[in-house]
């Protein structure tokens, strides 16, 4: 599944996998599946996307200054990546990230993405433990800011509400805008 958005951005936000009825099914990251719902509206209230909904590739929807990937780029059996998937795919997950501006910021959407994202930069894991909003300094200028994945199961019970996303994904903004 390929990345949606700005190769140049400074934003780059990682998911977990392609959803079975969503991206795999549409083409495009987050589309078509319950967790787009609410990235792509909290997107839209913060101006890094021209619409509040994504509803197939040719919708008109753009990212601004934002790029969405994902930690594993197929369709995982029974809908959740495995490691050994992440493992695979890491190489490429890695590749994005070394196209990224020098000031970008990640942000990322569940332990299994903040832990995609340690992995293709090389850095120890236990250095940087995920917690939901924690801001973590990479390098001088790369920062990853994580966040509970907006799925349907966070969602419902409470877990992430849209106020903790949209601080969280706030915060990410803020710091791709700033650089500091």
């Amino acid at each position: 599944m390929p990345a949606f958005g700005d190769l140049r951005a400074r934003l780059l936000i990682v998911g977990l996998a392609p959803g079975q009825h969503g991206a795999n099914a549409t083409g495009r990251p987050f589309t078509g599946d319950h967790a787009g719902l609410l990235l792509y509206r909290t997107l839209y209230e913060l101006g890094l996307a021209s619409r509040s909904r994504s509803v197939g590739v040719d919708d008109g929807l753009e990212l601004l200054d934002c790029r969405i990937t994902n930690a594993v780029k197929c369709l995982p059996p029974q809908n959740k990546p495995t490691s050994a998937e992440v493992h695979t795919c890491n190489s490429y997950l890695s590749a994005e990230l070394r196209e990224l501006p020098s000031r970008a910021v990640i942000f990322a959407l569940g332990t299994l993405a903040h832990r995609a994202v340690l992995r293709a930069i090389g850095l120890k894991q236990s250095a940087y433990p995920f917690a939901h909003a924690a801001v973590h300094r990479l390098q001088p200028s790369r920062w990853l800011v994580d966040s509970y994945h907006c799925s349907r199961y966070n969602t419902q019970t409470k877990r992430l509400t849209p106020r903790m996303f949209y601080e969280a994904l706030a915060a990410a903004k803020a710091l791709a805008l700033t650089g500091s």
